[in-house]
């Protein structure tokens, strides 16, 4: 399979499909829900995984982001499993694009990363792996709130020029091991991160890719994003 991204075709294994699912949002809502109830994802199993990372998109984008299709993609190929999924529903999507409303609401968003969370640990491809979070902007504030202490189940944290500081208070609850990525252009939000680093208790680090801005277009940068989430899962959450 290869996705077209920003930076270009990423290849991967011929033998891994990457295949729909729904999650529903609501609680007593079954498998096959409408739409307007559920969020999408799209799942990937590479043969003999050892974890899964579920993929938290940031404010004004969707699982279907070309830059963590890039990311997930290098991290199949080091065996990891992947879930990029939408955080809103169809309709929270529509409203959101009008009004902006739900794209900052980081209760919202991480009460939908533990519902994806909670579904992948009942899918019979996943429920035995390690979870892994990758969240991105407002996304990674969703993972580390989620990442909290009232989830054990997470292994492993990593943030790709994220919001790290609109977690808030859960940040010095967080208990997996957190690496944070920051572009070193994109100044205001390195700012943001270190300040956030300092907030946090856990095993966490801050790794600066030199020349990169927020979106990581640089030639080599999403490359690089890739690498130290690659390492961090294997040391971290591979481990688990």
């Amino acid at each position: 399979m290869t996705y077209l991204g920003r930076d270009g075709p990423t290849d991967h294994d011929d033998r891994l499909t990457e295949r729909p699912v729904t999650v529903p949002v609501h609680s007593g809502a079954v498998a096959g829900v409408e739409a307007r109830e559920a969020i999408h994802a799209d799942l990937a199993v590479p043969p003999d995984a050892r974890g899964v990372v579920l993929f938290a998109h940031g404010s004004g984008s969707s699982r279907h982001s070309p830059r963590n299709r890039s990311v997930a993609a290098a991290l199949q190929r080091q065996g990891f499993a992947t879930l990029l999924t939408d955080l809103l529903t169809d309709v929270e999507e529509r409203d959101d694009a009008v009004t902006g409303r739900h794209r900052f609401d980081i209760a919202l968003l991480a009460d939908r990363l533990r519902l994806a969370g909670r579904w992948l640990a009942t899918d019979p491809a996943t429920a035995h792996l390690p979870l892994g979070l990758f969240g991105a902007s407002t996304g990674a504030a969703a993972a580390l709130a989620v990442a909290a202490p009232d989830d054990e189940r997470v292994g492993a944290v990593v943030s790709r020029g994220g919001r790290p500081d609109l977690a808030g208070d859960a940040l010095p609850g967080v208990q997996a091991p957190t690496l944070l990525i920051v572009g070193g252009r994109d100044e205001q939000v390195l700012g943001l991160n270190r300040a956030a680093l300092a907030r946090m208790r856990c095993v966490r680090d801050l790794a600066v890719v030199p020349g990169a801005t927020h979106l990581f277009e640089e030639p080599g940068a999403l490359a690089e994003v890739a690498r130290l989430a690659g390492d961090w899962f294997s040391a971290h959450l591979g481990a688990a």
